[in-house]
């Protein structure tokens, strides 16, 4: 609150310092060569897509998760794209190397060639990367809230050749609104540099980037306090009866949420927790599945998982009460 009660008593809300401050403050975390500092995440797609959309303007592929934001379909349609979408390992909950070939055999086999694979960590959860770096197509990876997650040596947004950092209200860190669109190699940076100048109406205003700053700032102690409230309820999970998603090899989580994929129905599951004071959520009910013609057929696994993965309350300032109630919550669940 002092940070963006600075910057209105200053009167430079829009565009300005601040937003070049937290270009260099995510900089000093991300390693990256450039980055833009955008209003939102739709935007920072929307130019990111505009990168791999091919001259003569035909309607080009983009390969996209079944479990991503629904907001992709409208930005890629926006683009003059058309999306590919592709069903996830129901143990991960991730594409796989594998499932994207499927996906790109069956969209080739008639439909629209992969132009580029626009990656969504969906819940912070990373599949193989390397795997999906290996198959030589262009990749946007999407870390808004996957930031902090490391998988071997890498961290999350490294691996794409434009990545995307949402800061929306439920990213893990959040300004109200905006995203950096970055490279972390120089000839990617290279075509970002290149862009015609955005007018303000595009740019991270600076009440925005003042809230930003200071999420990057106290990153390391809310990811300790999230790390103690996921071990709690990891050890209730282990004695309850449902599952939780396998990470990928050398996957080090940032603890952004806790799902648990639900043995009964999620209605039960709500209504056991509504009981007991406690918010449990549908853990992608706003995901591109849930917009699909027939997803039964089209993505089979994940349709499943959109209708029985619950989300429990994982935030910092949760406190150990109310963390050991969710615990115990989750240990009993029916």
């Amino acid at each position: 609150m002092g940070a963006v009660l600075t910057v209105l008593v200053e009167e430079k809300i829009g565009p300005g310092e601040q937003a070049e401050r937290l270009v260099q403050t995510a900089k000093e975390n991300l390693h990256f060569d450039y980055a833009l500092a955008l209003r939102s995440p739709a935007t920072a797609l929307f130019l990111a897509l505009k990168m791999f959309k091919s001259e003569g303007g035909g309607g080009d592929g983009v390969l996209v998760s079944a479990l991503s934001p629904r907001y992709y379909l409208r930005v890629i349609a926006d683009v003059g794209m058309v999306p590919v979408v592709c069903d996830v390992d129901p143990a991960s909950g991730c594409v796989t190397a594998d499932l994207i070939r499927l996906a790109m055999e069956k969209s080739g086999g008639g439909g629209e060639p992969v132009r580029c694979i626009a990656l969504y960590h969906s819940l912070a959860l990373l599949p193989d990367m390397r795997e999906v770096c290996e198959l030589g197509v262009p990749l946007i990876e999407d870390c808004s809230t996957a930031y902090g997650a490391t998988l071997g040596d890498k961290m999350a947004g490294s691996f794409g050749a434009l990545s995307i950092l949402g800061l929306e209200e439920r990213d893990l860190l959040t300004a109200g609104g905006g995203a950096l669109l970055f490279a972390m190699e120089r000839r990617n940076a290279a075509a970002l540099r290149n862009l015609p100048e955005l007018p303000p109406e595009y740019r991270l205003p600076d009440m925005n980037a003042a809230m930003a700053i200071v999420q990057f700032r106290e990153a390391a102690r809310n990811s300790e306090k999230r790390s103690e409230i996921a071990r709690l309820y990891a050890d209730a999970a282990m004695r309850g009866r449902h599952k939780r998603f396998v990470h990928a090899e050398g996957f080090t989580p940032n603890n952004f949420a806790f799902p648990l994929i639900l043995e009964t129905g999620m209605k039960d599951v709500v209504a056991y927790a509504k009981k007991k004071d406690i918010a449990v959520e549908c853990a992608f009910s706003g995901s591109i599945v849930g917009a699909l013609d027939a997803p039964s057929e089209k993505s089979p696994c994940a349709y499943s998982l959109s209708l029985r993965t619950a989300l429990f309350p994982m935030y910092p300032r949760l406190g150990p009460a109310n963390a050991a109630s969710i615990a115990k919550l989750i240990l009993t669940l029916p």
